[in-house]
């Protein structure tokens, strides 16, 4: 199948630090391409895939301190994708609904992964506009504030199986790994491991949308004595950060619509501790690869719970479900069925003109 992947021009794919959805891509990509598909990424040039890759920009749009307006290069990757669609047999666009407009109109069957958040009132008429857009969600929990997209299959995410690994050291903290922002409370997660008397190590980004937020609320607490901050790390460094910690801890406070973290922790053989939002449930078996729980007494209770938990079983639970493997061939399944929808849709259209 000759299959286009399409990312976001923000982050090389995969993203040199943080970057979840262009991180999914790589990923998505590259166990298309082991399928033995025939695979082109629209990317930026920074990027590194064992696909064909259409240099769309020279390098990352973050990494670029030149840009200043994101949106024209992105312009440009649309148009480029449109002159070259009847090469494809199918489109998979990672950019939310930036393609709405442009490919309902043409003839490749395309489908688009909603990576964020999709709880914003703006983005109502957006979808009530474009009911027919074939749309994939991440987890079931992301659908709830649009019931009326037109939702294929929900497809988790997954890893490469070897891509982080449980490793040889001594679980002496928790861990709290991601981004810096109110809704992943960083705050919450320090004083959970202040109640349990644990240190916390947290290895995370601060954008610059969340530096004031950064400097007002969070930066006062990492002098506190049982809290260190790393900053974002690479993917190299993460299988042993996971590996070392007792838990993930992770207290969000919006509707999650995947977590990319959890399943990275658990690739690791480490258990997560989160907060009963968004995706969580789906993602996390309670009891088995952590637990899930309503406020900061239960996260504290639950930590005391973890040697009850078996860590080879984490992992064997992440090998069971979030692969990257097993994540693409559901997303095959996805394309075979709207090439499929295509051709009756066309087979309609002639035998209609037929008569």
């Amino acid at each position: 199948m000759r299959i286009a992947q399409i990312a976001p021009l923000t982050e090389s794919v995969p993203p040199k630090l943080y970057g979840g959805t262009e991180r999914v891509v790589s990923y998505i990509t590259e166990a298309l391409v082991d399928l033995g598909h025939d695979v082109t990424l629209f990317a930026s040039g920074d990027s590194v895939t064992n696909a064909k890759l259409e240099a769309v920009w020279p390098r990352a749009l973050r990494l670029d301190p030149g840009i200043r307006d994101r949106i024209a290069p992105h312009m440009l990757l649309m148009e480029l994708v449109r002159r070259k669609a009847e090469e494809f047999d199918v489109l998979h666009f990672h950019m939310d609904y930036y393609s709405f407009s442009v490919f309902n109109r043409q003839d490749t069957p395309f489908v688009t992964t909603l990576h964020g958040r999709l709880d914003l009132p703006e983005q109502q008429p957006v979808f009530d506009t474009f009911g027919t857009a074939p749309v994939i969600s991440i987890s079931n929990s992301q659908r709830h504030p649009l019931p009326q997209a037109k939702w294929l299959r929900t497809v988790y995410h997954g890893l490469p199986d070897q891509l982080y690994t449980p490793q040889p050291v001594e679980p002496r903290y928790l861990a709290f790994l991601g981004r810096i922002s109110p809704e992943k409370r960083v705050d919450t997660a320090i004083r959970i491991a202040g109640r349990c008397g644990l240190p916390i190590r947290i290895a995370a980004k601060v954008d610059s949308a969340d530096l004031e937020y950064f400097e007002r609320d969070i930066r006062p607490l990492l002098d506190l004595p049982h809290v260190e901050f790393i900053g974002e790390i690479a993917d190299d460094q993460k299988a042993e950060f996971l590996s070392g910690a007792h838990a993930l801890v992770f207290p969000i406070d919006w509707p999650e619509p995947f977590g990319l973290v959890m399943i990275e922790a658990m690739a690791c053989g480490t258990p997560v501790i989160a907060f009963n939002r968004g995706s969580v449930p789906e993602v996390l078996d309670d009891g088995i690869t952590g637990f899930i729980v309503e406020d900061e007494i239960g996260a504290v209770a639950a930590v005391n719970r973890l040697s009850k938990l078996s860590r080879a079983g984490v992992r064997r639970r992440f090998e069971e479900r979030f692969t990257s493997r097993r994540m693409a061939e559901q997303y095959v399944d996805v394309y075979q069925s709207v090439i499929r929808a295509q051709k009756r849709s066309r087979f309609k259209v002639i035998d209609t003109s037929a008569n």
